[in-house]
């Protein structure tokens, strides 16, 4: 392969059209030019400049060449400041997935802090399930994945994680069943709301009744966790809801908290990321504020 060098030296020597001139911008002796111009002749079997008097100027061969090199240093000089653009996190972009509570009550917040500081990247977010998610991150397709653990995967490692509190709620028309703890098959005769077959929440909620002995069976099942929340606030029935995602509706009281004999277990979520893969600086940042927060 041809020595990039001569090829620089090449270009200035085309801009210039004086091996001098050309030898004083690149710190060089003008023999040294002149030899490497000599070098690039020979290689590439053309000569490219016809020697004069009072200087250089480009054979036809030569001004073929120059438009090619010097679109080719237009490409690296660009690819140069693109970098530094991405060192300063001025460019790039950050990808996440996870599921709608934990981007409501989790990403969002940390997405408004990282907007504020770096307004200039690119940010997309992809509301999935569990087992999406990590498909994608497989694939390469996502930065970061918000998901429930635990996570068997070999090629997902898990570089933090952060708890997630479930508990029961119903509308007011139950609002005698908060008045004392209820047992797994109490809560079992209710009509229940849940999530859809197959996703991570159902299979969480429905071990929590299996450990207990219960068989349960939903009445409703719906898609996302607003309609769960839409549903028990106007009295369908009990769901059982991340606490962060129906705090305000509690407060508010259009929805009431049923204590349980056999409280739910937390749910913990693990930030995934695909093993062996360099982060990118867009998504390290973001987890350097999600870690300044957690503290």
């Amino acid at each position: 392969m041809i020595n990039t060098e001569w090829y620089r030296i090449f270009l200035h020597a085309s801009e210039t059209l004086n091996m001098t001139k050309a030898a004083q911008r690149l710190n060089m002796t003008q023999p040294s030019v002149s030899y490497a111009i000599k070098q690039l002749e020979d290689a590439l079997g053309v000569k490219l400049f016809d020697r004069l008097s009072k200087g250089i100027v480009l054979t036809e061969e030569g001004h073929a060449l120059y438009d090619q090199v010097r679109q080719v240093f237009d490409k690296l000089d660009y690819a140069e400041r693109y970098m530094k653009q991405l060192g300063q996190l001025n460019e790039g972009r950050l990808r996440i997935g996870a599921n709608g509570a934990i981007i409501r009550d989790y990403i969002v917040p940390l997405l408004d802090i990282f907007r504020s500081q770096y307004p200039n990247i690119r940010v997309q977010v992809s509301q999935q399930k569990t087992g999406q998610i990590l498909e994608q991150l497989q694939q390469g397709l996502l930065d970061l994945g918000y998901v429930y653990l635990p996570v068997k995967d070999a090629e997902i490692q898990v570089v933090d994680t952060f708890v997630s509190p479930y508990g029961v709620v119903a509308g007011k028309p139950f609002a005698a069943l908060a008045e004392a703890p209820l047992s797994a098959a109490q809560l079992a005769e209710l009509p229940l709301l849940m999530l859809s077959q197959g996703s991570a929440t159902r299979s969480y909620i429905e071990a929590w009744f299996q450990s207990q002995g219960v068989e349960a069976a939903a009445d409703f099942e719906l898609n996302s966790l607003d309609m769960l929340a839409e549903f028990a606030e106007r009295g369908y029935g009990a769901a059982i809801l991340p606490r962060a995602f129906v705090a305000s509706k509690i407060d508010e009281g259009a929805l009431l908290e049923l204590s349980m004999e056999v409280p739910l277990p937390d749910r913990h979520v693990g930030v995934a990321v695909r093993k062996h893969s360099s982060l990118s600086l867009a998504a390290e940042a973001f987890l350097n504020i999600q870690s300044s927060r957690s503290l």
